[in-house]
């Protein structure tokens, strides 16, 4: 790889790492299509993986008072039940449709959530619960599995249900860290992990760090409406880049 691609990598890992310490997710919405104009497939999805998981534990530690553990223990709990679900799917289906039927959804919640934000009247669509706890972690793994979007389902349930920036960006950087630690180290035992990749991740992770430095006081400076304004921003990107990438 030349010049100009170490430069696009690093480019594309301090934005992404950006938009992860600010509004807790992104980082794979954003990094993935660009990392794939730049490395082979399999490069780009563990560099991805390596990348998110030593940014949520960097940044994690100043948010952790914000966690609501009840809340992150059911959401892994219902990923876990929800990824064979998307396997399944992902084997039967056409990855293609359901990529674009996941953008589509995701472009839709973003939607009527910029609606509900418009009007700014009203109490919260829905009622957090365990049981929709569950449901979302179930939406999540599913998701994860199928089209790799382990974000969107969680930050469109708390968003719906009215939940605080500050729990919202925790939770959720608890939530990439646990999982995408988990991920490492399932492809480090089965699939392994070329040495080169590990260097590569290592040369890009001061780029990351440097972008979670600058994101986590964007989001600390976020108030509510700004926050969901945000995240619903992400959101739309996340849903085009399914659409169109």
């Amino acid at each position: 790889m030349g010049a100009l691609g170490w430069v696009g990598l690093a480019a594309t890992t301090f934005g992404a790492a950006v938009l992860q310490a600010a509004g807790g997710f992104g980082f794979a919405v954003v990094a993935t299509p660009l990392y794939l104009m730049l490395v082979a497939p399999a490069v780009a999805v563990h560099l991805v993986i390596i990348i998110a998981t030593a940014l949520s534990l960097a940044v994690l530690p100043r948010l952790r008072h914000a966690i609501a553990p009840a809340l992150l223990m059911r959401l892994l709990l219902g990923s876990g039940f929800g990824m064979p679900l998307g396997l399944v799917a992902f084997r039967y289906g056409d990855p293609h449709q359901l990529r674009i039927a996941a953008g589509m959804t995701v472009l839709g919640f973003a939607l009527l959530l910029a609606r509900q934000q418009w009007r700014r009247s009203g109490p919260a669509p829905i009622v957090a619960s365990r049981g929709r706890d569950l449901t979302a972690g179930i939406v999540s793994g599913a998701a994860t599995a199928l089209v790799g979007m382990a974000g969107p389902p969680v930050l469109i349930y708390l968003l719906l249900a009215g939940a605080a920036s500050q729990l919202i960006r925790a939770t959720l950087l608890a939530f990439f860290a646990l999982v995408y630690s988990a991920t490492l180290a399932a492809h480090a035992a089965t699939v392994g992990v070329p040495e080169q990749t590990w260097v590569m991740a290592a040369a890009m992770l001061p780029f990351a760090l440097f972008g979670g430095l600058v994101g986590r006081p964007l989001g600390d400076r976020l108030g509510a409406a700004a926050f969901t304004r945000f995240a619903i921003g992400l959101l739309a990107i996340a849903g085009l880049l399914a659409l169109f990438v």
